[in-house]
C-alpha cells in the first residue's frame, strides 16, 4: 500500500460507528418505503406529459425534507422544471457550509423498453431495488435524509455539525438549461465552502472510490459552402473547390501523428496529471478487454503516452460527432456538392477555459478552410471542467468517511463526461467533491435500472460520519 495514499484502513468498530449502524438498521425499512413512494412519481423532465409529475416530485421532496428536520425546504421555480432548496443551519456559526447537489428528475422509461417490471413501480429482487431513478438520482439524493438523522443520533446533536444545504435540480436529464441562471439568481443563499455532488458512481461494489474531477465540454458545428448548388463533377471537377473535401481536410487536420489535438493553443494552461495521480489510477483493477467489450469497440486508441483511464478522465479530446455532405443515396451521383457539415466536440480538463478554446478553434478553422469555400462556425453552451486536488481537506474528509463506512481502502477516479457541477464551482467559488455509491451495473438510463441496497445504506453511513469529520478538520485546515 502506498504510504501517501489518502485512505482509511480497517479499524475496530468504535462507539460512533456502532451507533450509526444501529440507527440505520432500525430505520432501514421506513427509509426504503419512503424512497419507493418517491420513485413511483414519474418525474420525466424531457416529456411534457410529465410536467405535473416533475412538480409533484419537487413538492414531495420538499415536504419530506421538512419532516427530516430541515427548517427550510422550498420549491424554487425556473422557466422549466422546479428545483428544491433546503437548509439546516449548524448551531456553531464558525462551522463550514456544505451544499449538496443532486436531481429529482429521471430519464423516460416504459415497460416495453425491456424492463422486467414496471419502471415506476419499485420492486426488490436479490437485495437490489429496481426502478427508474433508483440510482440516478433519487436514491443518491435520498440517502442524505437518513444520513443526517443518523449523524444527529450518533452525536447527540440537535443540528448538523455543518451548515447543511441541498439543491436538488429538476432538469438535469434535460440538459440543465436553466440551472446556471438559477444558481446565479440564488448565489447568496447557495453560498458554501464546499459542494458535494451525489450524482455519480464508484468503481465497483468491492472497490469504493471517490471522484476528484469532471471534464468540461465545448461543442461546435461547421457548415462549409462551395457552389451555389450541386454541380457536375465532370464539367467542373478539379477546377472549383469542393466543400466536402474541405470538411475531410479539416477532420484530417484535427489531430497530429501522436493523436494530440492539433489546434494551436489547445493545451495551453492545462493541469497535468501528477505522478501520484497516475499511480493511483494504475492501482485500480481495470480490465481493458472488458472495457472494450462494454464500448462495443475492438481496439484502444488515443493520445500517445497515456493509458486508457488517463485518456478518458484527465486528458482533453477532440471528437468528430458527425460529418456529411453531398450525395449519400444508392448508386452514384457524380456531383460537387454545394455544402458540407461537421459537428465537433471538445472535452476539456482543468486549466482549459471554454472561451479560449472557442477562439482557438475559430482561428484554426480560418487557417484550414481553403479560399473559395465559405463557412459558418457556431458554438453551443459550454461546460467548464472541475478538479479537486488530492490534498484538499474536504476531499480527505470524504475519503475518511467513506473508508469508515466501507471499512476498506478508498481509491480515486475522475469522470470523463461533463455536467452542471462546474457551474456550481464557478458561480459559487467553492470546490466540488463527488460522493456517490452507484456502480456501473446499475444501468443508468437503461431498462432495469437498480441500486444495490447494501451500497445505498453505505451511502447513508458515509454521510452520517462526514459532517462531523468535515467540521472538525475544516477548523485545522491550512
Amino acid at each position: 500500500m502506498r504510504a501517501d495514499r489518502l485512505v482509511t484502513m480497517s479499524q475496530p468498530v468504535d462507539s460512533a460507528v456502532s451507533a450509526v449502524r444501529t440507527y440505520i438498521a432500525r430505520h432501514r425499512a421506513a427509509f426504503l418505503d419512503e424512497l419507493a413512494e418517491w420513485l413511483r412519481i414519474p418525474s420525466v423532465s424531457a416529456q411534457p406529459d410529465h410536467t405535473t409529475d416533475v412538480r409533484r416530485s419537487a413538492d414531495w421532496l420538499a415536504a419530506r425534507l421538512q419532516e427530516t428536520g430541515f427548517p427550510t425546504a422550498e420549491v424554487w421555480e425556473t422557466p422549466g422544471a422546479p428545483a428544491v432548496f433546503a437548509e439546516w443551519p449548524c448551531d456553531d456559526p464558525e462551522a463550514p457550509t456544505v451544499l449538496v447537489y443532486g436531481h429529482h428528475d429521471v430519464q423516460p422509461a416504459a415497460r416495453e423498453d425491456g424492463w422486467d417490471s414496471e419502471p415506476f413501480e419499485p420492486v426488490i429482487r436479490e437485495n437490489r431495488l429496481y426502478a427508474r431513478g433508483a440510482a440516478d438520482d433519487k436514491g443518491q439524493v435520498f440517502f442524505h435524509t437518513l444520513g443526517v438523522r443518523a449523524h444527529l443520533a450518533a452525536t447527540g446533536r440537535t443540528a448538523p455539525a455543518v451548515h447543511l444545504k441541498l439543491l436538488i435540480e429538476g432538469e438535469e436529464e434535460s440538459g440543465s438549461p436553466h440551472f446556471r441562471a438559477l444558481v446565479q439568481e440564488h448565489a447568496q443563499r447557495l453560498a458554501a465552502d464546499v459542494v458535494i455532488v451525489s450524482d455519480t458512481s464508484m468503481w465497483s461494489e468491492d472497490t469504493p472510490t471517490v471522484c476528484t474531477g469532471m471534464r468540461g465540454l465545448a461543442e461546435c458545428e461547421i457548415r462549409l459552402y462551395g457552389p451555389d448548388q450541386d454541380i457536375h463533377s465532370g464539367a467542373f471537377g478539379g477546377a472549383v473547390p469542393n466543400p466536402a473535401t474541405a470538411a475531410a481536410r479539416l477532420v484530417a487536420a484535427l489531430h497530429d501523428e501522436q493523436e494530440r489535438v492539433a489546434v494551436p493553443g489547445f493545451y495551453d494552461g492545462i493541469v497535468e496529471l501528477t505522478d501520484r495521480e497516475r499511480a493511483l489510477f494504475a492501482e485500480l483493477p481495470f480490465d481493458e478487454q472488458g472495457w472494450l467489450r462494454e464500448a462495443k469497440s475492438h481496439a484502444t486508441h488515443g493520445e500517445f503516452g497515456h493509458t486508457t483511464l488517463e485518456r478518458i478522465w484527465a486528458r482533453p479530446t477532440a471528437e468528430v460527432n458527425g460529418i456529411g455532405g453531398g450525395y449519400q443515396g444508392p448508386g452514384s451521383k457524380t456531383i460537387i456538392p454545394s455544402s458540407a457539415l461537421l459537428k465537433l466536440s471538445f472535452r476539456l480538463v482543468a486549466g482549459q477555459d471554454p472561451d479560449r478554446i472557442e477562439k482557438a478553434v475559430r482561428d484554426w478553422a480560418a487557417e484550414q478552410v481553403p479560399a473559395g469555400i465559405r463557412y459558418e462556425i457556431s458554438f453551443g453552451a459550454a461546460t467548464r471542467p472541475c478538479l479537486t486536488p488530492l490534498d484538499h481537506p474536504a476531499l480527505q474528509s470524504v475519503v475518511r468517511a467513506m473508508g469508515r463506512a466501507f471499512d476498506k481502502p478508498v481509491g480515486f477516479t475522475r469522470v470523463g463526461g461533463s455536467g452542471p457541477a462546474a457551474d456550481l464551482e464557478e458561480v459559487l467559488g467553492a470546490p466540488v467533491l463527488f460522493l456517490g455509491i452507484s456502480v456501473p451495473s446499475d444501468g443508468w438510463h437503461a431498462p432495469n435500472e437498480k441500486v444495490e441496497l447494501d451500497l445505498l445504506l453505505k451511502g447513508v453511513e458515509t454521510t452520517a460520519y462526514l459532517w462531523s469529520d468535515l467540521a472538525e478538520n475544516w477548523r485545522h485546515a491550512p
